[in-house]
């Protein structure tokens, strides 16, 4: 997942590498996953397995926690649990804004495990009338006009922006400028932020994309036809300003 522009790439207080903090989430997961089934403890190459990521990162990980488990034995996965759920402030309650309720917005707010990781839909916003005082997920949807006292009603200093992309940034001026310091934004535009606002972007298009590349490469590689396309532009060959050995060096361009 992608940061916004403005996303600061600092270490935190305790000093802990912004790549082990997004790496802490996928730790917890696959902890919580061993928790539910009962494991008591977990050796450093099964939990990097689970989470994706190889052994020796993971014991780099866990030094900045203070953890280093126990030779034999290995780490204490209710304690780590405990530890990374905290390191991420995830023992607290975090009220959350969602602004933009269409499809998206309303999938979010349905989504139940927000309330297990620390999380809270406290308020549901968008700009439509007609939208108004409709229930979603059991919340009534409140009209954009009220956003600076919604999240100043509900403590909100994260906010989830789902809306059409023509409309993200004026939604995240006003969700800055009513006291928000940290937001998801699933709309496809980059938001600009003032310095010590958090933006992480969630771009779905571009994952496809991405993973139609490998698809590609995957054909190619199985002997399908990777030919170029017959109706792209033809090339020709041009001269650069550079000089070799024999003279102008040619460069091949599109006709």
């Amino acid at each position: 997942m992608a940061t916004g522009r403005n996303h600061r790439p600092a270490t935190r207080s305790r000093g802990i590498p912004e790549a082990t903090v997004a790496r802490l989430p996928l730790y917890l997961r696959a902890l919580t996953a061993l928790s539910e089934r009962s494991v008591p403890t977990v050796s450093s190459e099964e939990l990097a397995a689970a989470a994706g990521v190889n052994s020796a990162k993971l014991r780099k990980d866990f030094s900045y926690l203070g953890s280093y488990g126990t030779r034999g034995v290995g780490y204490d996965v209710e304690y780590l649990v405990y530890q990374i759920s905290r390191e991420l402030g995830l023992t607290q309650d975090w009220p959350v804004a969602i602004v933009g309720i269409g499809n998206l917005g309303a999938a979010l707010a349905n989504y139940g495990g927000f309330a297990s990781r620390g999380f809270r839909v406290a308020a549901l916003i968008d700009a439509d009338p007609a939208m108004a005082g409709t229930p979603v997920a059991g919340i009534p949807v409140q009209h954009a006009d009220d956003l600076d006292r919604i999240i100043s009603e509900n403590g909100v200093s994260i906010g989830v922006i789902t809306t059409p992309p023509g409309a993200a940034q004026q939604v995240c001026d006003r969700l800055v400028a009513a006291g928000v310091t940290s937001i998801l934004n699933f709309a496809p535009t980059v938001l600009s932020v003032p310095e010590g606002v958090d933006v992480r972007k969630v771009d779905l298009s571009i994952e496809l994309q991405i993973l139609a590349f490998h698809e590609q490469r995957k054909a190619g590689e199985d002997g399908v036809d990777t030919a170029p396309d017959p109706a792209a532009p033809p090339v020709r060959a041009t001269t650069t300003g550079r000089k070799g050995p024999d003279g102008d060096m040619p460069a091949v361009m599109p006709a």
